[in-house]
């Protein structure tokens, strides 16, 4: 259960209706599922949006309170305990949108549960990933210059991330659940804290070899298998 200090510092990161993962979410999704839902504001969103129905996945129960106001539904669960469920179709249902926005890089074993939460899927249906990337240059400035790996309350080297992915790892991760990789979108950022001002001027990096050093995060659309 976050405190009242982590949330707020984790507030700009889980708490609010992610545009960049909405751009990518079809107009014609009825039935999301949202992993690692926070507080409800991405679902919350998307139903206004559209008039889509939304079941969201959250472990902490303080965010999954907030959620419940929000969202169709919401299962305050560990995310892999419910992926290991026998009956999980049955409890959850088929969807044709399922979302992992900042959710699998805190799991011990996100290929496993990305399968099953992936076999929910209809065929055709669509899955949006957004993964920080480890290959950002402050992780060779961190480790080059001062040999330790940096433990923060959000970002890329949030103390409770479990796993860490470059753009290759990610596309992996998304094949490797039964989906094709249909679009990646890298979002730019100049420094490691938020900055509007200098992210926008480095949008031009989209079209060089050093683009990778600079994407803060990946946002990968993958489409499922028929």
């Amino acid at each position: 259960m976050a405190g009242a200090g982590q949330r707020a510092a984790r507030a700009h990161a889980y708490e609010n209706p992610r545009t960049e993962v909405q751009a990518l979410v079809p107009a014609s999704a009825r039935r999301i599922l949202d992993l690692g839902c926070s507080s409800g504001a991405l679902g919350a969103a998307l139903k206004a949006r559209q008039g889509a129905y939304v079941l969201g996945v959250e472990i902490d129960p303080d965010y999954g309170e907030d959620a419940r106001s929000r969202l169709d539904e919401v299962i305050v669960a560990n995310v892999e305990e419910l992926a290991a469920s026998e009956d999980l179709e049955e409890r959850l249902g088929r969807f044709d949108c399922l979302l992992c926005a900042d959710v699998l890089e805190h799991l011990v074993d996100p290929w496993a549960a990305l399968e099953r939460f992936g076999a929910l899927v209809d065929p055709g249906g669509t899955l949006v990933v957004s993964l920080p990337n480890i290959r950002y240059w402050e992780t060779f400035w961190q480790l080059g210059r001062h040999g330790t790996f940096p433990r923060r309350a959000e970002g890329i080297f949030d103390r409770t991330h479990l796993r860490w992915f470059t753009a290759r790892d990610a596309w992996s991760l998304v094949e490797g659940a039964g989906f094709e990789v249909v679009g990646i979108e890298r979002q730019l950022r100049a420094r490691p804290a938020y900055d509007p001002k200098w992210d926008r001027r480095i949008q031009w990096l989209h079209h060089t070899p050093i683009r990778t050093f600079f994407t803060f995060q990946h946002l990968l659309v993958g489409r499922r298998r028929g």
